[in-house]
């Protein structure tokens, strides 16, 4: 298929032609201004050293990981990190000191040497940290804990992984910025959303000039989590219930916003700019325990505050339009979305049609206001991970391939010694619409200013998760 250029340049042509290891990046800058008539974000940029824009994994032979959080989440990662060649899990920790036994017990199990075990502390994570040393750190324990592991893993000298979110605050969010520009040592967010074969295919596609210029897309986390929830034995505290008692903010908005901002080059060259957000009334999981959960279950002593959808819509510096949801407590079929429209045409993921379940409507291909699969489009874009690596993610990682294929790939980046398809500037920017929705909402959906973590170094076109294709070690 032959597709006219838009009337800008196509990212991928711009690349080609500056070539990708010419391209070079200025020191740490300032933040950018508040946009007109945006009010200030809650915290102020914590001033850094040399920028990690740019700046590749150093390169290791072997990679040497450790876990931090064996609960279902960091458990079920863990067969995984060790697959990949040259991965080699080290060392695992948990509060619950038998988790930890459990998982190194499995992996033995399964022909890996048997990882050095922490737990029975809260502190047991740093006893690792100090005792081990470590190439990277995956963490995926709750999300109130993420920031301080991070930063933690990041001054014993690793490289950090961090489930959703790296943190939950913006001030967090700046001094894990800070914190990596000063050890040289990359933190990323695990967002394996990224690597979806839509999701990759729609970001390439974008780079390619299938939809013109774009003007807006939409991603979201839209998966019914109640019975989960509310059960006692899945989230360790029913921790993840918690949260909806004492916060009322889009708790992964990342999950919906990371993809798109792949696809519209966010930190390397546009940048989101503002945010404003809405919530509905938190009915939903207060219905779902007056109908499902007896008398003596401890939800009863729960007040929800926050509303069962959370909507937020982002401004570009480019004008463009980013919108996300979150609501993980309605009766509803899973979706994340996944919609990117523009001057030649649009995808709209998560319908039911052709192999890809998603479809598209371009010019000059079609002319009839009939939609087509997007089966053919992601044949024709389909990224390299999924040709070289796809048939083994399938095999070995939960969520439909897309664990594995972030862990294959980060451990390919750092035994090749790349630059990391996400790093912390990103991570930072998809995460701050967690906090920054609740102040939105408490403000009556007033907008904010979004931080440019990369202090100034936006506007650099320079490569991200659509990479060029290169073979692990």
């Amino acid at each position: 298929m032959n597709h006219p250029s838009p009337s800008t340049p196509s990212r991928r042509g711009l690349l080609g032609a500056a070539g990708i290891a010419g391209l070079t990046v200025a020191g740490a800058g300032t933040a950018m201004a508040a946009p007109a008539g945006a009010a200030p974000g809650p915290a102020a940029p914590i001033p850094g050293s040399a920028s990690m824009i740019g700046v590749p994994y150093a390169q290791r032979d072997t990679v040497r990981i450790g876990i931090i959080g064996l609960g279902n989440r960091g458990a079920s990662m863990a067969s995984g990190w060790a697959a990949p060649p040259g991965a080699r899990i080290d060392a695992v920790c948990d509060i619950r000191a038998d988790r930890a036994t459990k998982v190194a017990a499995a992996l033995e199990e399964e022909g890996h040497d048997r990882p050095r075990e922490f737990g029975g502390e809260d502190t047991s994570f740093q006893d690792m940290l100090d005792e081990v040393k470590l190439d990277l750190v995956y963490i995926a324990t709750p999300w109130e804990f993420h920031y301080a592991q991070g930063k933690a893993a990041l001054l014993a000298g690793a490289n950090v992984a961090v489930e959703l979110p790296i943190a939950t605050e913006i001030d967090e969010m700046w001094d894990l910025v800070a914190t990596v520009e000063q050890t040289q040592n990359h933190l990323f967010l695990a967002e394996n959303t990224c690597y979806g074969r839509n999701e990759l295919a729609m970001a390439r596609a974008s780079h390619g000039g299938l939809f013109g210029d774009v003007t807006s897309g939409a991603g979201a986390y839209l998966h019914d989590l109640r019975g989960l929830m509310f059960d006692e034995d899945y989230y360790t505290d029913h921790w993840r219930r918690t949260w909806h008692t004492t916060h009322n903010r889009s708790f992964y908005a990342m999950h919906g916003l990371g993809p798109i901002a792949n696809a519209m080059d966010i930190n390397r060259g546009d940048r989101i700019t503002t945010i404003r957000a809405t919530a509905t009334a938190p009915r939903a999981l207060a219905d779902y325990r007056e109908r499902f959960m007896p008398e003596d279950h401890p939800s009863w002593a729960d007040t929800y505050i926050k509303g069962d959808l959370i909507t937020c819509l982002h401004d570009t510096d480019k004008g463009r339009v980013i919108r996300t949801e979150h609501d993980v407590s309605s009766p509803r079929p899973y979706s994340r979305i996944n919609s990117l429209a523009g001057t030649r045409g649009l995808l709209e993921d998560y319908v039911p049609m052709g192999d890809s379940g998603a479809r598209v409507y371009v010019e000059p291909d079609h002319a009839d206001d009939v939609w087509r699969s997007f089966d053919g489009f992601r044949d024709e874009f389909d990224h390299w991970l999924w040709q070289d690596v796809g048939e083994d993610a399938e095999n070995n990682g939960g969520h439909g391939g897309i664990d594995y294929l972030l862990q294959w790939r980060t451990v390919q980046a750092i035994r090749l010694g790349l630059e990391p398809d996400i790093d912390v500037y990103d991570s930072a920017t998809w995460c701050a619409p967690v906090p920054l929705s609740e102040e939105s909402i408490n403000q009556d959906g007033a907008v904010l200013a979004m931080p440019d973590f990369t202090r100034g170094q936006w506007s650099t076109l320079r490569q991200g998760i659509d990479s060029e294709r290169k073979e692990m070690p």
